[in-house]
Parts: C-alpha cells; sequence; structure tokens
C-alpha cells in the first residue's frame, strides 16, 4: 500500500513537471538534437511510465521503514535544500564537497573517507563538467574573493 501512495503523489508532481516541460520549457535554438527541450520532456514520460507500472502491480511485500531511516531521508532533503542554497555563494567544489562527505559520513564512512569522496568528487565533477562536458559551473563567490587580485596603492610603481 506504501508503494501505491508514494507512486501516486510522485505521479501527481510527475504530471505537473510534463506540464512544465511541454508547456514553459523553449529554447530560442535548437543547438542538439536532444537539447534543453528534448530532456524534461523526456523524463517527464518515462517517469509517468514508471509509476503507472508501480500504480498497475505493486510490490507484494510490505515495506516497514524504520525510524532511523525516515532521519536520514529527511536529513538527505535538508543537505540537498542546503547543497542548492550554498551552491553559488560557495562554487561547485566547495558545496560539492561539503555535501559528498556529509552524506558519506551519514550514511556510516569514516571521517577520512567521507572527506575523500567529498573532495575526489568535487574536484572529478568539476573537471569532468568544464572539460568534457564544456559546462560553466560556479567557481563561488569565495573563491573569486580569494583569487581577486590585491588592489596596489596608488604610491607604488
Amino acid at each position: 500500500m506504501v508503494d501505491r501512495i508514494f507512486a501516486g503523489v510522485l505521479l501527481v508532481v510527475s504530471l505537473a513537471y510534463a506540464v512544465i516541460a511541454f508547456t514553459t520549457i523553449k529554447a530560442p535554438f535548437q543547438y542538439d538534437p536532444l537539447g534543453p527541450e528534448s530532456w524534461p520532456q523526456i523524463l517527464s514520460l518515462v517517469a509517468i511510465a514508471c509509476l503507472l507500472v508501480i500504480l498497475w502491480k505493486p510490490d507484494a511485500t510490505e515495506m516497514g521503514v524504520a525510524r532511523a531511516t525516515w532521519f536520514r531521508l529527511g536529513a538527505t532533503i535538508v543537505m540537498l535544500l542546503a547543497y542548492a542554497e550554498l551552491y553559488e555563494p560557495l562554487g561547485f567544489i566547495l558545496s560539492t564537497i561539503l555535501f559528498g562527505a556529509a552524506l558519506c559520513s551519514m550514511l556510516g564512512a569514516g571521517m577520512a573517507r567521507s572527506v575523500t569522496f567529498g573532495v575526489a568528487a568535487g574536484i572529478a565533477g568539476y573537471l569532468l563538467c568544464v572539460t568534457l562536458l564544456d559546462l560553466n559551473l560556479p567557481e563561488g563567490e569565495l573563491i573569486e574573493w580569494l583569487l581577486e587580485p590585491a588592489p596596489q596603492s596608488e604610491g607604488t610603481s
């Protein structure tokens, strides 16, 4: 029964997303066959199809969710919201390091492994997106401030 409730709620969200994807998202030009308009449309259709399958034929097993699991799910949502808020001010690398390390730590990894994963995910993700995918990721206001050249006084040459 829990899976049907979950699928029903997510189906409503996916239908709203599909309406937005098919009516609101318009690119001024299509530079790629699967450009900015196509991906949200494909995602919404696949999500709706999967959720209809879950509604039609749910699992026969009962899903008992422990209190600790609910806490972890809630903490993950809070961390994702914090990641979204810190993405611009701290930039991709620092916010990804913080999110990756916090998530690994919450899932039971030791502090050294959590930080190692966070640093690897932040740097590798940045290099992948910037070099291979040619995306512009924010450096962050903190990094820009640190890399800003120091102002020179007028009396020096």
